[in-house]
């Protein structure tokens, strides 16, 4: 999409995938741009987290993105961060329960991420909670070819959605900030979507 629009795209590696580095890193690439800069994050573990302990999930999607969130504030040039996190993300979820997505501790690992990066983030985040991602390599076949079957019976907020409308929703939260934090299910996403297509 961004080359689509014209946009350079530079990539920068974090050597040490540690907080305090990322966080760094993050500060300095966004100081080295002209003008205001957008945040975006979809980091996470992605598939595999059933095989993580809390620790490992949290070291990732919380202390990471966190991180990100703090450099991106730090450099003074980021007002507004769009974060992809999870439908059904929830702080006060159980953290013995299994650690897949959709179950209670993957819940509360994403609403822990969500509460670390709107403390240390950016005064505006702009939090994205998909359900099912149709298009990830992380989401099983068979699920993206059975699930919109069923959309008619899928609460508004937990129906599947594509790669490509998580992304035009959430660059359109960039292109026009909105006053204050918020989150975006699908039912939100979609009317993103909707209006910047206007």
């Amino acid at each position: 999409m961004a080359r689509d629009a014209g946009r350079t795209l530079v990539e920068k590696l974090v050597a040490d995938m540690k907080p305090t580095p990322l966080s760094a890193a993050t500060m300095e690439a966004a100081r080295e741009l002209d003008g205001d800069v957008e945040g975006f994050s979809v980091l996470g573990v992605g598939a595999g987290t059933a095989k993580l302990t809390l620790e490992e999930h949290r070291a990732v999607d919380v202390a990471l993105n966190e991180a990100f969130a703090r450099g991106l504030r730090d450099s003074g040039k980021v007002r507004h961060l769009a974060f992809m996190s999870a439908a059904g993300a929830d702080p006060t979820a159980k953290a013995d329960g299994g650690g897949a997505a959709g179950m209670s501790r993957y819940n509360r690992v994403k609403g822990e991420s969500e509460e670390a990066v709107r403390a240390s983030g950016p005064e505006v985040v702009s939090v994205f909670r998909p359900g099912m991602i149709i298009g990830s390599q992380h989401t099983p076949w068979l699920l993206e070819k059975v699930l919109p079957l069923f959309s008619f019976v899928t609460p508004a907020r937990y129906r599947s959605i594509r790669t490509d409308q998580i992304a035009k929703a959430m660059i359109a939260t960039s292109k026009h900030h909105p006053a204050t934090s918020a989150i975006f299910h699908y039912p939100e996403m979609m009317a993103l979507i909707a209006d910047g297509d206007r």
